[in-house]
């Protein structure tokens, strides 16, 4: 038995220093890099990394590469060469699009084309997994052992690591209790922890659904500034109340709160889309810009979590045929989709539009 932390664990911990502006230590196959996360890097460290080497490059999505006009040589990649003369401003200017308006030349840039991306590709997706910008800056190094020992700095080995990066964390219940509320005076809200020290998921159930019958359930992912602020640039809010309404009014239903704010990407990463749309770009657009895909949303947690339950085949209320998918995909069955149509206005219609015409919502 060893008190060594687990793949899981040094993961974790990876995603924590990132978010603090330590580098971590990348190997695969004999390579290694030094990478952290280019919207908490500082001057000092930069400047270290400079010394260590002149192979320096921003590793950026192939989405932001596109804005950019940067060649993403890597298919789902781009790895810009950074010029020795620049600060941390360019850096900042090239990962985050929020002056792209304002200087929209930002090169020329070079991209490599040569050698492997995959200690690029790691970096990017414990990056973004961390809801940071999609953008990390990226040095080779000889010893990676090394380095991290000498450094104290996170090593994580991409042979031990790559199936855990992509897995859907195991979730584990923590407790339930009663909860009187105005949907219901029969609730109760579980609360479930994942084994990679993300975010904990929620489960609010209504009445005592029948297991042995379809349950009415709802996927809602957290919108802090729909369901707390009563925000009118989206419908979040008015569905969230409305799907406890109706389990309120039929007796029984389970809604699963997802803590997946702003389609998966972090509240943080969601204002920026939300200063983006400000410059006129709708949302699927806003987070192409800054470098992620339309939605990064997991809904395999949602079917960790009534399987959990012991919850089978569900009445799934929903206007978006992905979740339908998903559940079925996850070995849930969904037996019926129940149309979810609330919270419409006038300074939402553009964004309902674009629910609809690009990421295929029933409206």
């Amino acid at each position: 038995m060893s008190l060594r932390p687990t793949i899981v664990e040094q993961l974790a911990r990876a995603r924590a220093d990132l978010r603090l502006g330590v580098p971590i230590v990348l190997s695969h196959m004999g390579r290694a890099a030094v990478a952290v996360a280019a919207e908490t890097l500082d001057a000092g460290r930069l400047a270290q990394l400079r010394v260590m080497g002149e192979e320096l490059v921003l590793a950026v999505t192939q989405w932001r590469a596109e804005t950019l006009k940067a060649r993403a040589y890597d298919g789902d990649l781009a790895r810009i060469v950074v010029p020795p003369d620049v600060g941390l401003g360019w850096l900042r200017a090239v990962a985050d699009p929020a002056d792209d308006l304002k200087t929209p030349m930002k090169g020329p840039l070079i991209t490599r084309r040569d050698g492997s991306a995959d200690l690029h590709r790691a970096a990017l997706t414990l990056v973004k997994s961390a809801h940071l910008l999609p953008a990390a800056v990226v040095l080779p190094v000889a010893d990676g052992a090394a380095l991290a020992g000498r450094d104290g700095l996170t090593l994580i080995a991409l042979e031990a690591a790559e199936a855990e990066l992509f897995r859907a964390a195991p979730l584990h219940p923590v407790v339930s209790a009663r909860l009187p509320m105005q949907a219901s005076a029969a609730g109760r809200v579980h609360i479930f922890r994942p084994d990679d020290g993300g975010e904990e998921h929620y489960a609010i159930e209504i009445g005592r659904p029948d297991r042995a019958q379809p349950v009415l359930v709802r996927l809602h992912s957290a919108c802090f500034t729909g369901d707390v602020l009563g925000s009118l640039k989206c419908d979040c809010g008015p569905q969230l109340r409305a799907a406890l309404a109706q389990m309120g009014t039929q007796g029984a239903g389970i809604l699963l709160y997802l803590n997946q704010e702003g389609r998966g990407i972090g509240l943080a990463n969601k204002m920026r889309a939300y200063s983006l749309q400000d410059q006129g770009f709708d949302t699927v657009e806003a987070n192409h810009r800054l470098g992620f895909e339309d939605d990064e949303r997991d809904f395999r947690i949602g079917a960790g979590i009534l399987r959990e339950m012991g919850v089978g085949r569900i009445r799934l209320m929903t206007n978006n045929p992905r979740k339908v998918r998903m559940m079925g995909q996850m070995g849930i069955e969904v037996v019926q989709r129940v149309p979810l149509k609330v919270g419409q206005t006038p300074e939402n219609a553009a964004y309902l539009a674009t629910k609809a015409e690009k990421s295929g919502h029933l409206l």
